[in-house]
């Protein structure tokens, strides 16, 4: 019997599409685990839409059954957690292949104090045929790999579904994606906003279902690699932008003199335009970068972090807009010196291998001159959607 909302500590959370040849058992071991733990709880079915007689199935065997028309993995568990009434949610897939009645490992460390407890299937031990070879080889190691480098996450398994957290963290989350990738987002937001997150082994079995499973490899193995790298504008675009910004400078520089010859392959003015289309490419991702941590916090996506804050102070729209200026001064300078050059042959043909040393620089300071005092203007923008959110 299910206790008073008031006296519900721990609350199960399953994900529905379809269950029925697995939902009883899940709802069994969920029940057996409660029990086992000494704690009073409930089962909470977030059905997606089933057709299957599934909720009939979970209302039988006592569970509570949350309609969610929002399609998707995220959109069923987002509706399963604002129905549920316990201090802690357990979640975990409706298909047979987590073990509920084990659950006294994430209790434990909620208990502790933990705001959210992971289970990790590489330490508890997956049974042969549970996870595709490409899953357990590929996709699950890597994407765990790169969650861990971009977030410098402790989490060795990124994408376990049987995790268990604190209620009241939720509206810190703000957790939004509606597919599979739901799953890095929890994991990603939680490091992000600094919660207590702690790793426990569990197992995963063959699933019950004779059907397909849900899960499309490479599209939500691509989701969710694009959630990690949209959540990262560090990676995305500040890394590479300062990578491409110091060779294509390091390179103009040292082509700036004149030819350069390696091993008999001579360099001279075509190597120096792609130098200058790297700097400008590689310094506007460097802008991206900074415009997209600046939304992400303002959005609520990301938390804030105190150099935003200091960016908004330091770098006005004034400042931005003289140091823009600055260079599109020095960039016409280097043009009339040019011009000058061209004037000083009577306006004839040129070696366009000498001109072209001063018009490539020119013109690329030129360009690095308007692309600061537009994204001067833009920050101010956002700086102003900041102030309207605080």
């Amino acid at each position: 019997m299910t206790p008073p909302p008031e006296d519900i500590e721990v609350s199960i959370v399953m994900p529905c599409l379809n269950e029925q040849e697995s939902i009883s058992q899940c709802i069994r071991m969920a029940q057996e685990g409660l029990a086992r733990a000494d704690a009073p709880g409930e089962i909470v079915i977030a059905d997606n839409g089933s057709s299957d007689g599934s909720q009939e199935i979970a209302r039988e065997l006592g569970a509570r059954v949350v309609d969610v028309p929002a399609k998707g993995y995220g959109a069923a568990l987002i509706g399963g957690f604002e129905a549920a009434h316990g201090r802690y949610v357990i979640m975990g897939d409706a298909d047979g292949s987590y073990d509920f009645g084990h659950i006294e490992a994430f209790l434990e460390r909620l208990r502790a104090g933990d705001q959210l407890v992971m289970g990790n299937r590489f330490r508890g031990g997956i049974e042969e045929g549970a996870m595709p070879f490409l899953h357990r080889y590929l996709g699950n190691p890597v994407l765990s790999f790169i969650g861990r480098r971009l977030f410098r996450s402790g989490i060795g398994d990124f994408h376990c579904g049987l995790r268990g957290f604190r209620r009241d963290v939720l509206p810190m989350l703000d957790l939004q994606s509606q597919g599979m990738e739901f799953a890095s987002e929890m994991v990603v937001k939680a490091t992000l906003n600094g919660l207590r997150i702690s790793e426990v082994p569990t197992t995963l079995s063959r699933d019950l279902r004779t059907r397909p499973p849900h899960l499309r490899t490479w599209r939500d193995g691509w989701r969710h690699l694009r959630f990690l790298l949209l959540f990262s504008p560090r990676w995305l675009f500040f890394y590479p932008g300062l990578a491409l910004m110091v060779v294509g400078l390091a390179s103009m520089l040292i082509l700036l003199p004149g030819e350069l010859r390696v091993f008999g392959v001579g360099f001279d003015v075509h190597t120096l335009v792609y130098s200058s289309a790297m700097i400008v490419v590689g310094y506007q991702a460097i802008l991206f970068a900074v415009f997209a941590r600046i939304f992400a916090v303002t959005s609520g996506f990301l938390p804030g972090k105190p150099w935003i804050e200091d960016l908004n102070k330091r770098l006005s729209l004034e400042a931005g807009a003289l140091v823009g200026l600055g260079l599109i001064i020095a960039g016409l300078a280097m043009s009339v010196v040019a011009l000058f050059v061209w004037g000083d042959s009577g306006f004839a043909e040129l070696d366009y291998r000498d001109t072209l040393r001063l018009v490539v620089p020119a013109s690329t300071m030129l360009i690095l001159g308007v692309q600061t005092v537009l994204a001067s203007f833009f920050i101010s923008i956002l700086g102003i959607r900041q102030t309207r959110s605080g």
